[in-house]
């Protein structure tokens, strides 16, 4: 057993900088390569590819991604685990091969199949949606449960060098790894969490190392060479956040812990396939330059389902943009964005047309994301992006038609077309659900694999968090949250989440009586339309609120410029918070700022 065992996570997305592995595999002195590729949309994209083309249906960058790095690989002995196999992994390991046969180069691939339960569809007809309790669509673009990390790690265990995968969660990649390693079993619960935070913090490549970070201006000058992750693991659970030595970005408890709350939900049940994660209470601590040690995840029995997303046509979608500018160019671009919608409306009932399901105006460079705490009416340029739902592909072919006149019949400024005409494409949505692990049957390499076997148990959520607001005594001043906390926002479907965790331990007290779940939903209530959920993080000094219904959709199937909700948390920022007049005087907790991006 090694003492450590260095993993690195070279892509975030497919689309990642391929500069990520390159320099993981050149300069990270790593054991393992993992890329995680896939989201719900992509999966549908790959279904839809793989019905074209039955040689199609995976990331088909990646086999030349591993054709350039063999020889080092080979040379290193550096393993490497990606879900790069979408829908069809014979057919990625398959172009794999073909490429290492013309180098000459030796390296073992095994596919992990069994996720795609697109063929069985029916067999599940009866399940509800876990969010909405909404019943299946008659008819699926892709169907796959979420594995787990074990099939990951008995492939490698029987030799693989390189694991591909289909569906798994992000996680299982690096926790795969770790199980072969160190030889955790099914019911090492706390090992499960901790390996599955090591893969947590690195799955999404550079975010981990100052990438997207609220205190963006502390790592600027990096942009141009951000380090990609490595997760330092050891056998006891602990492990290393650390980059490859020489590389830019920024890696500290904060950049750490931003991560952390990234797309999670109840911090006491993080719920994964091989294990239940309570993340509450978490210890962070700096042990040299680049280097954040992780303890204290916790774990229990995970559950007997896995959560399965699948994906579905629901109409059609267009959205276009415009720019609009001059005096009174905000209300010259709302006065456009109803004239268009009035006019294609008359239209659609001309021709006996259904009116639209949904419309969406967002005036971008008015703060309009900002709701009614919005700034910037007096703007004199905006660009318009007006985007639509309907039924019908003809009528928004129709809005197409009719999106570009205006700039001779319209507003005086009209201008900036530059994807020119919007075009109708399908309206993906995501339904979630749950089905039995027992009736997902798993393969390595076409043979079958049974899972270890383990005692499941059920998730213990945190209570529900009813604090209502209180403010300070004495005199107070108003400052922006940023100046207290820092923050990351992520979704899951029409869920946002947003962690919010304190600068200082003496801010805590504080957020915790005027940050509560209602005060934050009043904020963003030009969105969130469910409710709001706020759980508290001890170990991250701060607290992770869950925003039903917050997205418009969410995904592919929000019309918002920001389906994901990426910019939530940015918003949440500017929430004006109370404090204590004495943290604003000369020598205070505030002195002189209000806030690190101000």
């Amino acid at each position: 057993m090694k003492a450590a065992v260095r993993i690195g996570c070279g892509a975030g997305f497919w689309g990642d900088s391929p500069e990520g592995p390159e320099q993981l595999v050149a300069h990270g002195a790593i054991d393992y390569l993992v890329l995680d590729y896939l989201a719900e949309i992509t999966m549908s994209l790959l279904a839809r590819a793989r019905a074209k083309d039955a040689n199609a249906g995976y990331a088909t960058d990646f086999p030349d991604l591993i054709a350039r790095l063999a020889p080092q690989l080979k040379a290193r002995g550096i393993r490497v685990v990606s879900n790069a196999g979408g829908v069809n992994p014979e057919a990625c390991r398959a172009a794999i091969e073909q490429r290492l046969a013309a180098q000459g180069i030796a390296l073992r691939v095994a596919i992990v199949t069994g996720d795609d339960l697109l063929s069985r569809a029916a067999e599940f007809a009866d399940t509800r949606e876990m969010f909405s309790d909404a019943a299946m669509p008659a008819k699926l673009w892709s169907m796959n449960a979420y594995l787990g990390a074990f099939p990951i790690a008995a492939a490698l265990d029987a030799g693989a060098d390189i694991v591909l995968t289909g569906r798994c969660v992000d996680s299982a990649e690096t926790l795969g790894a770790l199980i072969h390693e160190f030889g955790w079993k099914a019911d090492d619960f706390d090992l499960l969490a901790a390996g599955s935070l090591a893969g947590h913090v690195i799955e999404c490549g550079a975010q981990a190392t100052g990438g997207i970070a609220t205190d963006w201006r502390e790592v600027v000058d990096d942009w141009d060479r951000m380090g990609f992750p490595i997760a330092v693991c050891h056998a006891d659970g602990r492990f290393i956040a650390t980059k490859p030595e020489g590389s830019g970005g920024r890696v500290v408890p904060e950049t750490v812990a931003e991560q952390i709350v990234y797309e999670i939900g109840d911090p006491a049940a993080y719920l994964l396939p091989d294990v239940c994660c309570d993340f509450r209470d978490l210890r962070l601590r700096q042990i040299g330059p680049d280097q954040v040690e992780v303890s204290g995840a916790r774990g229990t029995a995970p559950t007997d389902t896995y959560k399965v997303s699948a994906t579905y046509q629901d109409g059609f979608r267009s959205s276009g943009t415009m720019l609009i500018g001059g005096v009174d160019a905000v209300a010259k671009a709302e006065a456009v964005a109803a004239a268009i919608l009035k006019r294609t409306r008359r239209l659609f009932a001309q021709r006996g047309l259904a009116d639209y399901r949904r419309t969406d105006i967002e005036l971008l460079g008015t703060e309009s994301n900002w709701g009614a705490n919005a700034r910037r009416r007096d703007t004199r340029e905006v660009i318009l992006k007006l985007a639509v739902h309907h039924d019908d592909r003809a009528a928004l072919e129709m809005f197409s038609r009719e999106f570009i006149p205006p700039a001779t019949a319209m507003a005086q400024g009209i201008t900036g077309f530059a994807g020119g005409r919007p075009s109708a494409t399908p309206m993906v949505r995501l339904f979630s659900c749950l089905v039995p692990k027992a009736a997902v049957p798993i393969a390595i390499d076409g043979q079958p694999y049974t899972l270890p076997t383990v005692a499941y148990g059920k998730p213990q959520r945190s209570a529900a968090d009813s604090a209502t607001v209180q403010r300070p005594d004495g005199p107070q001043h108003s400052v922006p949250l940023i100046a207290l906390a820092y923050g990351r926002s992520g979704d899951k479907g029409n869920l946002c989440n947003i962690g919010v965790l304190a600068r200082r331990p003496e801010f805590l007290p504080l957020l915790r009586a005027q940050l509560t779940a209602e005060a934050v939903r009043g904020y963003l209530a030009h969105f969130v339309l469910g409710r709001a959920e706020r759980f508290e993080l001890p170990g991250l000094q701060g607290f992770n609120f869950v925003l039903h219904e917050a997205l418009g959709g969410g995904g592919t199937a929000s019309l918002r410029h920001d389906p994901q909700g990426k910019l939530m948390a940015q918003i949440l920022m500017d929430f004006p918070v109370d404090v204590p007049q004495p943290w604003c005087a000369p020598g205070g907790l505030l002195a002189d700022s209000d806030g690190p991006q101000r």
